[in-house]
């Protein structure tokens, strides 16, 4: 009896430290990296140096049933129909913070005012498959909206991700039905949130517009963009619409900061702008076209 006491007492504290390490681990991860087991896939970056590449020119290499796939990291389609390889290349290998990052500065300029964020209807723009989701859900919103203008967005958010979204819509934001813009306008969205998917030609001027058209006076908008944008020796579209928005009367920056997004495949830190602010008007229609953006 004393040995199956001390068997049973031995395992009793295996139990205990099993859990203990769990949720040690448990704790150290972030919201968007936790509950989701996938297969590991083999990685591969090229030898060649990809430092003179825009980020949506960079490729890697995919080794997978003894082939060789060539992806380019905005691939998105290819990557989301591959289980956990988002997050493999960009959040473990690539080290991205950006989720975390803007939703935190949300939060911090929420409570700053007053507000509650369990009160916040979101829509989410270039959603993909839930990473940023994820991060507002922990922080308890109380409705969630997600918006990509690919399928495997939504199809991988459905497969890894479930019950992240109230409703995923899949369409492109410069010319969607007028069903669907009637559909988003009942959500009554009084917060816009968009990471990592601003720029490079994924989300253009007139799609980003038509979302903040969604937001409620007086709403949120919590997005991030490459550091490069704010420069002046940028004349893309998509840079000068960011600048005038920012500087117009229509939205009010209440936290920007400058902070490392991810890794480059070298190692090199990618430097990014987070953005917070609050929509203190209605946006004129003609906006864009005042301005002279096209893009």
């Amino acid at each position: 009896m004393v040995v199956a006491g001390a068997c049973l007492h031995s395992l009793a504290l295996v139990r205990c430290f099993v859990w203990t390490a769990f949720c040690a681990n448990a704790d150290n991860e972030s919201p968007a990296q936790t509950g989701i087991m996938h297969l590991r896939h083999r990685i591969q970056f090229p030898p060649q140096d990809a430092n003179n590449l825009e980020q949506d020119e960079v490729k890697f290499h995919l080794l997978e049933h003894d082939e060789r796939v060539e992806l380019r990291f905005h691939d998105y389609g290819a990557i989301y129909r591959r289980q956990g390889l988002y997050e493999q290349l960009f959040y473990d290998r690539l080290k991205c913070t950006s989720p975390e990052k803007v939703g935190s500065l949300l939060k911090q300029s929420l409570d700053a005012c007053g507000e509650k964020f369990t009160q916040l209807r979101v829509l989410d723009l270039g959603a993909g498959n839930g990473m940023m989701g994820e991060v507002l859900k922990s922080h308890g919103v109380a409705r969630l909206v997600g918006a990509d203008i690919i399928p495997e967005a939504r199809d991988a958010c459905y497969r890894d991700r479930p019950s992240m979204y109230d409703e995923y819509y899949v369409g492109d934001f410069t010319n969607l039905d007028a069903s669907v813009i009637k559909e988003i306008d009942d959500w009554s969205i009084d917060c816009l949130t968009s990471v990592a998917a601003l720029g490079f030609g994924d989300i253009p001027p007139k799609a980003f517009f038509q979302a903040l058209q969604f937001v409620a006076d007086g709403g949120w908008v919590a997005f991030n963009i490459k550091e490069t944008f704010f420069s002046n020796s940028d004349t893309s579209g998509f840079s000068r619409f960011i600048r005038e928005l920012i500087f117009s009367e229509y939205l009010e920056i209440h936290h920007i900061e400058r902070y490392r997004h991810r890794l480059s495949m070298e190692g090199n830190p990618l430097f990014y702008f987070a953005l917070v602010a609050r929509k203190t008007a209605s946006i004129p229609d003609d906006f864009l076209y005042r301005k002279e953006i096209t893009e």
